[in-house]
């Protein structure tokens, strides 16, 4: 039986210190929250487990995790705790214990690193592993993702679920491909074949919104997108969502593992024309771009103390203004309160505005915490929140939720992408 022992790194830099990237593994555990408290509980075992809020009177949240057995009834991640109380008044509702969560992420993230160096842990459920360089020491990566698997059953027990392919993208989508406990490979020549008859809604980053949009269009499956030419996606989904959509639907996608730490900001900006000088509009803009860089900051694990706020007025004269505060946060709300108490004490209310932007930086205190959102207390409810956000955002679109100021900012844009949409 193969045995995985801790990666030698004096070996491992024996094969180049940037090594080739070589085939890509996902991981993703099952029903990972669920799941533990059904290990942790032997009489819930075989029960609907929710977790999430309570189904209390007048509870607003929402699900973080359903197991096997209350997906049956649908109910699935990020649905309003009412809703899946309706569907499974049976179901046994727990509320989420990150702790817990958090030490098995641990254990697996150690597993992971015992294959390969270049791990890059996606949430605190998933990761992606390099196998570059691992075939000589531990085995196929059919070996590799199975002792893995035996790992993880042994000292958690618990089940994942395992893609390998080319790039992260096919990785990933192999990992759902056979879930709960399988194991897909893709070969880089069988891309076409594999993703051909795939719905276009297992496409990571496809929400409703986008899949309604192609379906009105005949567009189906993963073969059907593939034959639309990227001058198309382009002039109905814009530069950025049209030529990311001729890149999925050929299976081509990133693989590149473990280089988070070179990545030094992650920022975004709005342009006006014409320029703007209403206060509140400029507010609800950065509540809207402090979502979208927050929701980035957590898709890839990162946290930044430094903020920077960004502004540009006619005639190309631009300013910016940055401030670090002193814990880490990937959080939206605190980076829209440090960057707009930024704004304001800028002097440079009243200006007619032509562009605003924020970044993000400073990415060290969120390399050590790979895992988890905030501290204990208050924190676990905002995790909470978050990842509740996040995955509603993954289903339906990065906008079906959104701070009530972020409305009219979010109408704007939706107006216009589907203007040029139905163009």
């Amino acid at each position: 039986m193969l045995h995985l022992e801790p990666w030698d790194r004096t070996l491992g830099s024996n094969l180049g210190r940037a090594p080739v990237p070589g085939p890509i593994m996902h991981l993703d555990m099952d029903a990972f929250f669920a799941a533990i408290e059904q290990r942790d509980d032997p009489s819930l075992v075989g029960k609907p487990v929710i977790i999430g809020a309570l189904p209390k009177p007048g509870s607003r949240g929402v699900v973080s995790t359903a197991s096997y057995e209350a997906r049956k009834f649908g109910v699935h991640s990020a649905m309003p705790i009412g809703q899946a109380y309706k569907r499974c008044p049976q179901g046994v509702f727990i509320r989420p214990q990150f702790a817990k969560y958090k030490e098995a992420s641990l254990v697996v993230r150690e597993i992971l690193e015992n294959v390969s160096p270049r791990v890059s842990m996606a949430s605190i459920d998933e990761a992606y592993v390099d196998l570059a360089g691992t075939e000589r020491l531990l085995g196929s990566p059919r070996q590799i993702a199975t002792r893995v698997q035996e790992l993880i059953r042994e000292r958690l027990r618990l089940t994942a679920s395992v893609g390998i392919g080319p790039n992260r993208l096919i990785a990933k989508i192999a990992s759902d491909f056979n879930k709960p406990d399988g194991l897909t490979i893709v070969e880089a020549g069988d891309v076409p074949t594999f993703l051909a008859t795939l719905p276009i809604e297992k496409i990571p980053g496809i929400g409703k919104v986008t899949q309604a949009s192609l379906n009105r269009r005949g567009v189906f499956t993963v073969g059907d997108l593939a034959k639309m030419s990227e001058a198309e996606l382009v002039r109905r989904f814009g530069d950025n969502g049209g030529k990311r959509l001729f890149r999925v639907s050929r299976g081509q996608g990133s693989a590149v593992v473990g280089s988070r730490e070179a990545r030094k900001s992650i920022s975004k900006e709005r342009t006006f024309s014409p320029s703007v000088e209403n206060v509140e509009e400029l507010r609800r803009v950065l509540l809207t771009l402090a979502g979208d860089i927050g929701r980035s900051l957590r898709r890839e694990n990162l946290k930044g103390r430094t903020m920077q706020l960004k502004i540009r007025f006619d005639g190309f004269e631009t300013h910016t203004r940055a401030r670090t505060i002193e814990a880490a946060t990937s959080a939206d709300h605190e980076i829209f309160h440090t960057v707009w108490d930024l704004y304001q004490t800028s002097g440079y209310l009243g200006r007619p505005v032509r562009l605003i932007g924020l970044g993000v930086s400073d990415f060290g205190a969120a390399a050590a915490r790979q895992i988890g959102l905030f501290d204990a207390g208050k924190g676990r409810r905002d995790e909470e929140m978050y990842r509740a956000i996040d995955a509603i955002g993954e289903k339906f679109g990065k906008r079906a939720i959104r701070p009530a100021d972020a409305l009219d900012d979010a109408y704007r844009y939706d107006k216009l992408r589907d203007d040029a949409s139905s163009k």
